[in-house]
């Protein structure tokens, strides 16, 4: 949530800042944001320019055009998700605080902030919002007050403060710098020739360089036209090896599709493909992408529990399946947010996963923490190079499946699928749970499953002609068993993301145990139907559940394999996807849902890039 931008160049004072961190700010606007604002340091020294506005980025747009702001040699720009305070103009960011001089914006929480203002109210500061961000910000001043740099002042406050936060700050008096800090939240440092960035992902600054820098927990960053400059918070200078970002600012537009959403799920074949690139090293054996969890812990471990929150989790479910018929270890899925208060089990024989698109959702942060605390080693699946679990972690294991913008998860669920089919299959490898020619075969067949996932996408016009005629439906169900239970909840939430319908996602064994009532004459329900190969009894369970619903007036849809000639006789309609091996099938099985989804909420006229009340990259718990 919220993001994050600051720039500072070399040139004579001119549009430039300005420009670049308007343009961050669009290319962030898939992380969710309620407000946006935007402070520049011109050639006044005792004061900064400031625009702020309450709504989409467009509305401070406009602001900008009926009031200008002069020309800056730095700027630093925000996108907010309310927290403390309705997001107005007054609560959007930046705060200013020196008497206009200096400008501060913030993501994240500042869990001690109430004290911390009775104590500035204390000295006589006057407060213009009801955000715990100010009160950085008349902390700063007050250092800068007393003769401290900008940046050691940062460095003094970030040890007073609690919580979760990235800061950035300019000031008036130091117009080539801006500097940042963070704890528990994501910023990342830019590389150009005579101009530096900030930003709180790549994307915000890709258009212009793709050479960046981690900044680490606790860390302190001065950037100025000539070069950067990190430091822990008491002041020690830090060393650290840029990298290349292997994308670039192409990946994050449209690619010539309506919507964010529409290309990221014609991304699917691709971000697959790409998960599975390049895991095999020269001995013929699976590999990691970072980090070291030694071979002789892996052998010992006794269970794996998988946290992640809604979409991943999902992904972890179908995984969790995999894993256990491979390599006979039993695999626990917790949500993330509950894992740490109800007092694990979890010791040094406990292989942790945790599942993350963006790789800073706090709530699988604070479990990883929690794991390792008891001594457990941790495996992250993420899709962010040098984001905060995949730092935190033993061992890394990236998703690869590039910029995800829409802020409900398509490829990256896809691709978090992959990833621990993956990690089944290297520990499968390595504990001897198969033998070689075996792991072949599996790797085999994932090689295949791009093509059909593109073979689904080509054959997609019925399904989304099927959603344009159900814009007037209230309540959706789906219904699947065995790996087809957590595609059924993914169908679900994608369809109450993106169009606002109640829907539900139920093992179809459990329908019989209560929601059946909730099945009357016309109710439409999917169903994620079995193949009728080698689990033969689990597909005819399965249509005895379609024959419940139908005998109860039930419109039934039915997600089955090619050459189901039974699934016909049991739907309104059937939905064929290609064979794949049963555990692989939610690959393929859960595109059509996700098309769905994305059809009638176009039908419906709503925003399916960014739906109300949703943000991309939930950062607080």
């Amino acid at each position: 949530m919220c993001g994050i931008v600051g720039y500072v160049g070399a040139g004579a004072p001119d549009a430039r800042p300005q420009g670049v961190v308007m343009g961050g700010l669009a290319r962030l606007e898939y992380r969710g944001y309620d407000s946006a604002g935007l402070a520049v340091v011109t050639s006044d020294r005792d004061r900064v320019g400031m625009r702020k506005k309450a709504g989409k980025l467009v509305n401070l747009e406009k602001e900008l055009a009926g009031h200008p702001l002069e020309p800056a040699t730095a700027a630093i720009g925000h996108t907010r998700w309310a927290t403390h305070g309705a997001p107005t103009d007054a609560n959007a960011h930046p705060h200013l605080a020196a008497h206009g001089r200096l400008a501060i914006i913030h993501n994240g929480i500042i869990e001690n902030f109430s004290a911390l203002r009775a104590e500035l109210q204390a000295e006589g500061v006057e407060f213009l919002s009801e955000t715990d961000t100010e009160v950085a910000g008349h902390l700063l001043a007050r250092e800068v007050d007393r003769g401290e740099t900008l940046a050691d002042a940062m460095r003094i406050i970030t040890r007073r403060l609690e919580g979760a936060f990235t800061l950035l700050a300019v000031d008036a008096s130091e117009p080539r710098t801006v500097v940042g800090a963070r704890r528990n939240s994501p910023l990342v440092i830019g590389l150009g020739e005579g101009e530096n960035f900030l930003g709180s992902d790549v994307v915000a600054f890709i258009e212009h360089t793709r050479t960046a820098l981690e900044l680490h927990q606790d860390e302190v960053v001065e950037i100025t036209p000539e070069g950067v400059t990190i430091t822990d918070i008491a002041g020690h200078v830090v060393e650290r090896e840029p990298y290349h970002v292997d994308w670039d600012a192409t990946a994050a537009q449209k690619g010539g599709f309506p919507t964010f959403m529409e290309k990221e799920i014609h991304d699917q074949p691709t971000a697959v493909a790409d998960t599975l690139r390049g895991r095999i090293d020269e001995h013929g054996r699976l590999q990691l992408d970072g980090g070291m969890i030694h071979e002789n812990v892996l052998n010992s471990i006794d269970k794996i529990i998988v946290v992640a929150c809604g979409t991943a989790a999902y992904a972890g479910l179908v995984g969790r399946n995999a894993i256990e018929h491979w390599c006979r270890i039993p695999v626990e899925v917790e949500l993330a947010h509950e894992f740490r208060y109800r007092d694990p089990v979890v010791g040094v024989k406990t292989l942790v996963v945790a599942i993350s698109q963006s790789g800073e959702t706090m709530d699988t942060i604070m479990a990883v923490r929690h794991a390792q605390q008891q001594g457990a080693p941790v495996i992250a699946i993420v899709n962010s190079q040098g984001s905060t679990i995949a730092r935190e972690a033993d061992a890394v294991l990236y998703t690869r499946a590039g910029p995800e913008i829409a802020v409900a998860s398509t490829k990256a669920f896809l691709a978090q699928i992959t990833a621990m089919f993956l990690l089944g299959i290297y520990l499968a490898e390595l504990r001897g749970n198969k033998f070689p020619d075996e792991i072949e075969s599996l790797l085999d067949q994932l090689e295949e499953i791009p093509a059909k996932i593109q073979r689904v996408l080509d054959a997609s016009e019925p399904v989304r002609a099927l959603a344009r005629t159900m814009a007037d439906e209230r309540t959706v169900l789906f219904l699947g068993r065995h790996v087809g239970y957590p595609v059924a909840m993914e169908g679900a939430l994608k369809l109450k993301e993106l169009a606002y319908i109640h829907a539900e996602g139920f093992p179809a064994g459990e329908l019989k145990h209560g929601p059946i009532a909730l099945i009357e004459e016309g109710q439409p329900v999917f169903i994620v139907l079995p193949s009728p190969r080698g689990r033969e009894s689990l597909h005819s369970k399965v249509i005895s559940n379609v024959q419940e619903v139908r005998a109860r007036g039930a419109r039934t849809f039915v997600i089955a394999e090619e050459g189901d000639a039974e699934a016909a006789n049991h739907a309104e309609q059937v939905f064929y996807v290609p064979a794949a091996p049963v555990l692989m099938t939610p690959l393929l099985s859960v595109v059509p849902l996700q098309l769905f989804a994305l059809e009638l909420a176009t039908a419906k006229g709503y925003d399916v890039d960014q739906p109300r009340n949703l943000a991309k990259s939930v950062t607080v718990e």
